[in-house]
């Protein structure tokens, strides 16, 4: 599985760290920076770049880090094609595949220790999608609002 990682200063450790893990794992780690640790850089260059290239690039995962998760979280959802989860417990990396087709998980790198935080990741590379008819039917209202910018009807107007 090829997946491309994001991140600026606050999840940089643990970047480096995942991609060390996905590399042992028989993955393939896209490293979309940042490339070093420098406490003033901003995180949409390298979240953005990521989660473009998830999206660009079907069948791939991305990871974005940051010191929460939500500002990077917030900013991969801005790039079409993506849906990106903000991950905080085990059932959420493992639903955000199951249950959303997410292709893009946020780590928040303050909130969780390297150990857990990689838990995360496992289970958001190792989960498939359900296929369930809901699921689908939900997640394919998202994409036809993305694509028209039009609101799905209320269930009374169905």
């Amino acid at each position: 599985m090829r997946v491309f990682l994001g991140t600026d200063h606050a999840g940089f450790e643990l970047k480096e760290h995942l991609v060390s893990w996905l590399k042992e794992n028989g993955h393939e780690a896209v490293d979309c920076g940042a490339f070093g640790y420098d406490a003033a850089d901003d995180y949409p260059p390298f979240v953005l770049r990521a989660a473009a290239r998830t999206a660009a690039e079907p069948g791939t995962l991305g990871v974005v880090i940051g010191g929460s998760g939500n500002g990077e979280a917030i900013a991969a959802n801005k790039v079409k094609g993506v849906r990106a989860a903000l991950v905080w417990n085990e059932d959420t990396a493992r639903l955000a595949r199951e249950h959303n087709d997410a292709n893009v998980i946020s780590i928040g790198a303050r909130q969780h220790d390297l150990a857990t935080a990689t838990r995360f990741l496992e289970l958001f590379v190792g989960t498939a999608y359900s296929g369930e008819p809901r699921h689908t039917r939900r997640i394919e209202m998202l994409s036809e609002y993305e694509r028209t910018g039009e609101l799905p009807p209320l269930p009374d107007e169905a």
